[in-house]
């Protein structure tokens, strides 16, 4: 699962509420086809990795699949039955924070369709609506 080598800091601010637009990775930048976020949420690794399995499944061996999100939060809880206070919990699983309009997952070489299918049947995997778009040429 994805999680990063090594942090600054073990434990982040929780700050659970996702304000604003994405302000970069809005643009297809690898693929020819992408899929977008609509929402705002935080995307676990374990969600992230469902998602990237379900599209190589669909895709076979054709194609090329870029994951435009990395999981680099730390959320943090307290064991099952413990009691208040005693600081704060030991770091549980790590999430990407996702606001709309973010890329998430882009594909290459394979035809509209399949790319439509296999990025449709993945995004039931997310926990966000997201939408199909497809690279503009110019």
């Amino acid at each position: 699962m994805l999680m990063p080598k090594r942090v600054k800091y073990r434990k982040t601010h929780s700050q659970p509420r996702v304000k604003g637009m994405a302000k970069r990775g809005t643009q297809i930048a690898f693929g020819e086809y992408a899929l977008k976020a609509l929402e705002p949420r935080w995307v676990t690794a374990r969600q992230i990795e469902a998602v990237r399995v379900a599209i190589g499944r669909q895709l076979k061996k054709g194609g090329k699949l870029w994951v435009r999100i990395f999981p680099d939060k730390a959320v943090t809880k307290h064991p099952a039955e413990t009691r208040m206070g005693k600081g704060k919990g030991a770091p549980d699983h790590w999430v990407a924070v996702i606001k709309p309009g973010r890329v998430l997952f882009e594909i290459q070489g394979v035809t509209r369709a399949e790319a439509q299918a296999a990025l449709e049947g993945a995004s039931y995997k997310l926990p966000i609506r997201t939408r199909f778009v497809v690279r503009e040429t110019i």
